[in-house]
């Protein structure tokens, strides 16, 4: 959101090439950091503090030097675990054998959504995004809860549909018919206090889904209300 200007080094000419507007850094995104203190000691802000420092002091030998010293303690730690067999498991980090790259397990390359996207942020060292809505993704997994509970009811019904003509007599048909269990209508379903009427509860996967959700949408109450008191 600041100026941007090339630079030609053969004749010394500098060129604009991007001056945003006072209404696009309005629009830039709000940067929310866990305070250094909180952190713990392998995050890059804490575990780089030195070689940070040092570049900012223009000091790049001493930043030279704090960066070999982190670089030597990982290769004793991996020379360590290769001595005791011990198997390196990344818990964020996926290899690609094709590319020999490593690629974070939780990207989240999809364009920026103004309507349905609140707020994106990182929990645990996985990214997440607070959205207006349910995610697609919770809502195609509903769905499919949905279905499968209906094709289990419908096939439940059959059943005692089956039951009923093959092995009961004629005049106990309406007993029979009784007790059987129809599907339910599509129309009658609703998730209200984490319910499908007509289903039982959510399955565990939809019930966590909602939790979280809930406690997110807790967590950035908060931080709005932390920003509104900061502003006052």
């Amino acid at each position: 959101d600041g100026e941007v200007h090339i630079n030609e080094l053969k004749n010394g000419n500098a060129e604009m090439f991007w001056n945003p507007t006072s209404e696009v850094r309005k629009q830039r995104l709000k940067r929310h950091i866990v305070l250094f203190e909180e952190q713990t000691d392998f995050e890059s802000e804490r575990l780089w503090q030195h070689v940070t420092s040092a570049i900012n002091k223009g000091d790049q030998h001493k930043a030279t030097q704090e960066k070999f010293v982190l670089e030597e303690e990982q290769r004793n730690a991996a020379r360590e675990r290769r001595e005791n067999g011990t198997e390196w498991k990344p818990l964020l980090f996926r290899h690609d054998a094709t590319t020999n790259e490593w690629h974070y397990k939780y990207e989240d390359l999809r364009p920026w959504d103004p309507l349905n996207d609140i707020a994106q942020f990182e929990k645990n060292g996985i990214l997440q995004t607070m959205e207006r809505h349910l995610s697609s993704r919770m809502s195609n997994h509903k769905t499919t809860c949905i279905n499968n509970q209906i094709t289990r009811h419908k096939r439940s019904a059959k059943d005692c549909r089956r039951r009923k003509t093959s092995d009961q007599p004629s005049n106990h048909s309406q007993n029979t018919e009784s007790s059987c269990s129809t599907p339910e209508s599509v129309q009658e379903l609703s998730d209200d206090d984490g319910k499908y009427l007509g289903f039982g509860s959510l399955c565990a996967q939809c019930g966590k889904e909602m939790n979280h959700l809930k406690e997110i949408h807790s967590a950035v109450l908060s931080l709005q209300r932390a920003q509104q008191d900061i502003h006052r």
